[in-house]
Formats: structure tokens, C-alpha cells, sequence
């Protein structure tokens, strides 16, 4: 794959910033959303309005296991009608449709017992910071996370319209009301600028940090990714990666194009990298991150 089919942005340690390819292509974030639902989750636990250890009303688990995915919760992705209702570009189906179809009461393993990806337990976040807030998805992530960040791009695709200014043409159809946790557009360089800021004490407080980073060891390589070994923190996917050392960040993949937003800690010169290009196989934005991160450190 050329180097031009990949859109990618790198913050060094001291905010220097460099963006290849368009820096105002605007480009879907897939699950890196999952990282800002996470970081807005612990600006809530600063402000007081939300404790990750108290269980969700008439639910057996927490606010934390469902960002760590160690609530239980099953997975609608798995779902073959879901893919099915997806490629016929279906209208999304009403959320009381969504938690029949996944069966959302029968848990795959007791909470805190196991570790199973969840979309629909990030549905259950989202529900949770609008309860406390009581403000709609996109304001609450403006006003918590990338407003005080003074982001321009970013914003919650909340229909089809919304992605009518995606760079991949063949994005465009997509309705991300399929995404019910919610999915945030915007420049790879405001993706980086967000994880950088996480990593750099500027929106969450360092005990904060170290709670996201309280990692659930997953195991070791992944077979045709870069990682050698593999866990789970808060929001934050993290792994080993050769001569690069720790990778903490997030994947991402849609039908149309993927991402990979991770920050560097252990090369000589740190740096955050967001990556993105097509295709619905996230590891070549994930070895063009490493590739760009060595380059750089």
C-alpha cells in the first residue's frame, strides 16, 4: 500500500506537529471514540457526578468494567443480521430492536470475571454520561473533552448527512446511527492532539491517567497486526510492539476505512501518531503508525 493512501498525524512530546496528507480531511474515528468516551467518563469522576465502581441502575456491573469490557455485556457485532442490515444500508434499527437482537440481559460471564470487546456496553457509557450530565452525546464530549482542547473538527456523526463531508467518497452512504455508542469525525490531527493531550496532563489529572492505564493482560501476538503482547485498560487498548516497546492508544475499522491512534512512550523521542487509510483491516494503519513513531523516535 503506498505511503499516499494513508492520512496520519504526529504530536512530539513538546507539541511540535506534522500531518501528512490533508490536514483538513475530515475522517471517521471508529472506536478511537471509545478513548474520548473514556477520557469524558473520568473528567466526570473530577468533577464528582459519576463513580466508575458504583453498579449502573438495576445492572449488575460498573461504569469501570464496562470500559474495561469486563461487564459481560455481549457484543452486537457478532450478530450476522446486524452485518446483513448494514450492507443493504437499512435504516439502524430502534435501540429496543438492537437489545432484543443481542439478547442484552444475558451476560457471557459474570461481571468481573472475564474480558469480552463490547460495543453495546460503550452504549451503556454513553448512557451513563448523558444521565449525569444530562446534556446529548456531542455536547457532553464538547464541553468535557475537546472544547477545553479548543478542537475545531471533531463532532458526533449522528446520521448519514453527517458524513457527507467524510474524505472517502464511499464512506458517505454510511449511516453511523449503526455505531450506538456513537461515532466521532474529525482530522487526524486533532485525533492525535487528544491522546496526546491525555498523556501530557491536559484533561485528566495523572491519578486519573493511571486509572485508565490499570491494564487487563489479554496475551500475546496477533497474528498478522503488529502487537506481541496485548491488554486492556479504561477507553485505551494497549500492547508491546518490538523495538517500539509499549503502544497504548486505539484501533478502529468500518466498512470503508480504518484507524489507529496510539502514543509511543518508550522510544527515545515520544510521540503520538494517528493514522488512517482504507480498507476495513485495521493493521495497516496500525504498522503505518509504528513505521511513522520509529521514524520520528
Amino acid at each position: 500500500m503506498g505511503r499516499d493512501r494513508f492520512y496520519a498525524a504526529i504530536v512530539e512530546n513538546d507539541g511540535t506537529e506534522k500531518v501528512l496528507g490533508s490536514p483538513s480531511s475530515v475522517l471517521p474515528w471508529w472506536s478511537f471514540t471509545k478513548t474520548v468516551l473514556a477520557i469524558c467518563s473520568l473528567r466526570l469522576t473530577e468533577e464528582g457526578l459519576i463513580d466508575l465502581d458504583e453498579l449502573r441502575p438495576g445492572k449488575p456491573f460498573s461504569l469501570r468494567q464496562l470500559l474495561q469490557h469486563r461487564a459481560g455485556v455481549p457484543e452486537y457485532g457478532k450478530l450476522q443480521a446486524y452485518h446483513d442490515a448494514v450492507s443493504r444500508s437499512d435504516p439502524p434499527w430502534p435501540r429496543a430492536r438492537l437489545l432484543e437482537e443481542v439478547q442484552s440481559d444475558r451476560l457471557e460471564f459474570e461481571p468481573g470475571t472475564g474480558w469480552a470487546y463490547s460495543n453495546l456496553g460503550y452504549l451503556f457509557v454513553r448512557d451513563a454520561i448523558e444521565e449525569v450530565t444530562g446534556l446529548n452525546l456531542a455536547t457532553a464530549l464538547k464541553r468535557f473533552v475537546t472544547g477545553p482542547l479548543k478542537l475545531q473538527s471533531v463532532q458526533l456523526a449522528m446520521t448519514s448527512s453527517d458524513f457527507c463531508n467524510v474524505h472517502w467518497a464511499s464512506s458517505r452512504k454510511y449511516d453511523p446511527g449503526w455505531i450506538y455508542h456513537g461515532c466521532l469525525v474529525g482530522t487526524s490531527l486533532d485525533a492525535a492532539k487528544i491522546l496526546h493531550a491525555l498523556f501530557h496532563g491536559q484533561i485528566v489529572s495523572s491519578d486519573r491517567l493511571q486509572e485508565m492505564l490499570d491494564i487487563h493482560q489479554l496475551g500475546g501476538a496477533i497474528p498478522g497486526r503488529p502487537w506481541t503482547s496485548c491488554g486492556y485498560g479504561l477507553g485505551l487498548m494497549w500492547g508491546e510492539v518490538g523495538e517500539v516497546g509499549r503502544v497504548i492508544g486505539h484501533s478502529g475499522a468500518g466498512p470503508f476505512c480504518v484507524s489507529a491512534v496510539y502514543y509511543f512512550p518508550d522510544i527515545a523521542a515520544p510521540v503520538t501518531v494517528a493514522s488512517f487509510t482504507e480498507g476495513s483491516n485495521e493493521a495497516p494503519a496500525e504498522f503505518e503508525a509504528v513505521r511513522l513513531a520509529l521514524e520520528k523516535g
